[in-house]
Order: structure tokens, then C-alpha cells, then sequence
């Protein structure tokens, strides 16, 4: 079985510079025990309610097989 990792590119960090915008990426969620990508999102998107109600846009994810 394999793991991955869903990262999503919409994101900013909070600095101590207010002068400073810093745009990130955040980590969405690491789905284990699936055969495949496709596999691990649907189990991502149907374990954590909260990424539709968030309104993040699963086409975005970046997504890498992690060991």
C-alpha cells in the first residue's frame, strides 16, 4: 500500500513584519493505505469535511507518493 501527500499552493503566512507579504503552500493532508493517487483523494476529500467547507480546490493539490 502506498501514502501521499496533498499540498495546496493557496496559502499566506503570518510574518512579524507587517510590511512583508509571504505567500506558502499548506500541507491539506497525508492519506495512507491506498493503492493509488486517485485512491487517496477521494479518501482525503471524503475524510476531511472541512476542505469543501474551506473552499479549496482539490484540481490545485499538489500531490506526491511519500515512504
Amino acid at each position: 500500500m502506498k501514502k501521499f501527500i496533498f499540498i495546496s499552493p493557496v496559502g499566506e503566512a503570518d510574518v512579524p513584519n507587517e510590511l512583508y507579504e509571504v505567500n506558502d503552500m499548506r500541507v491539506i493532508g497525508i492519506v495512507e493505505n491506498v493503492e493509488n493517487e486517485d485512491e487517496a483523494l477521494k479518501k482525503l476529500l471524503i475524510e476531511n469535511q472541512w476542505i469543501f467547507e474551506a473552499e479549496f480546490n482539490a484540481a490545485e493539490f499538489i500531490v506526491y507518493e511519500i515512504k
